[in-house]
């Protein structure tokens, strides 16, 4: 639901912020983030896909009660018929994740979007967050041991996860929008190449040559038709496409997102039993969601509100952010426009084109690289 900020949160912008310089995230963290984007992407296209196999699959799902870990101290709840959901990836690197990178005990949020729904479901946007955006992160519980973590002015988004799991990252970006957080869905990066190869691969047409050693990708520009290795490859890509920064990976993220979304709707799951029982068990293992969506059913419903909505009918855009001045490879919301995003988003309104023109990523140099097919 679009909704208004307490009186207890700040407005959205009144942030400033200093840091370090940005390190190249390793590759981990790029198999998470279209990880994450994978799961918006099947939120929105999957329809009545898995109901079929309801019984089969509903031990899979792991669900986390935001509603308990933050009590009252939230923006008010606004029923307008829309709905806002956080879309998170985690880089831990426990279990079958290990293989991404070196468990070091310790798990930070990759990627993190805010899928807003308009009023009747026809319509959505939505909002990334870079990880390095430097926020005023509220007092947390902490999730490992005991205590509260206290209130920091000058944080990375990212690093709201580490200290306090997914209720402190939806208790900052409540903060930082104003906005209260219907849904809370959560994605483990292992099984996003086998979801892609389950839908028989991707669609994506470049418009220039992508090769990249440390992603092992090598693509001519064209028509091709990705696996779930080679698109892992596409989102990790960094310095072969662009100006190697975040920003312009996002928009590679995004313009993924809408094809992945159109080879969803593209394909009959009905009429291929099997294709849709491995889809959907993929699925349901990959994503955690807050405990009132933690059931096949819940789910369902959920995913069938959202079936009326192609790939057409999402805009995407980039939390509107500078590059800090006194560290470059730091981003700051700008005031103004974040305040136009968050805004609008409240107010159940499409995101106006002057929140994000003139913003460091309306000006990343990889839009238009890849397209859907």
């Amino acid at each position: 639901m679009a909704d208004q900020g307490s009186a207890k949160e700040p407005r959205p912008g009144g942030i400033r912020a200093t840091g370090r310089r940005r390190k190249p995230p390793g590759r981990g963290r790029r198999a998470v983030t279209i990880a994450a984007w994978s799961a918006v992407g099947l939120t929105l296209a999957g329809g009545g896909a898995l109901g079929f196999v309801y019984f089969q699959l509903d031990g899979n799902l792991k669900g986390i009660d935001i509603n308990a870990a933050l009590g009252t101290d939230r923006p008010r709840n606004v029923d307008n018929g829309s709905m806002d959901i956080l879309v998170m990836g985690s880089d831990s690197r426990k279990g079958a994740n290990a293989k991404y990178g070196e468990d070091d005990g310790t798990s930070r949020s990759d990627t993190a979007m805010i899928l807003h729904v308009y009023k009747g479901h026809k319509k959505a946007s939505v909002v990334s967050i870079p990880r390095d955006t430097m926020v005023s992160r509220p007092a947390c519980k902490k999730t490992e041991g005991k205590g509260t973590a206290p209130a920091v002015k000058h944080a990375m988004f990212n690093e709201s996860y580490q200290v306090g799991g997914p209720a402190c990252s939806v208790k900052t970006v409540e903060k930082m929008s104003g906005i209260r957080m219907d849904h809370y869905l959560e994605v483990d990066f292992s099984g996003f190449k086998k979801i892609i190869n389950e839908l028989g691969g991707v669609p994506v047409t470049t418009s220039q040559a992508i090769k990249d050693k440390e992603s092992h990708l090598d693509l001519r520009p064209g028509t091709h038709k990705l696996n779930g290795e080679q698109s892992l490859g596409l989102v990790r890509t960094r310095h072969a496409v662009g100006d190697g920064s975040d920003l312009g990976r996002i928009k590679l993220q995004q313009a993924f997102m809408k094809a992945l979304i159109t080879q969803v709707k593209d394909i009959d799951l009905f009429g291929s039993p099997s294709k849709l029982y491995g889809l959907a068990d993929t699925a349901t293992e990959t994503v955690t969601t807050d405990s009132e969506l933690a059931s096949v059913n819940k789910l369902l419903g959920f995913s069938k509100s959202l079936k009326g909505i192609d790939s057409g009918d999402v805009r995407m855009v980039t939390l509107p952010v500078a590059y800090d001045k006194e560290d470059p490879n730091r981003v700051i919301p700008m005031k103004k426009q974040a305040g136009e995003v968050w805004a609008a988003l409240r107010a159940d309104k499409p995101i106006p084109a002057s929140a994000t023109k003139g913003t460091a990523s309306d000006t990343a140099d990889t839009e238009g690289v890849v397209k859907g097919s």
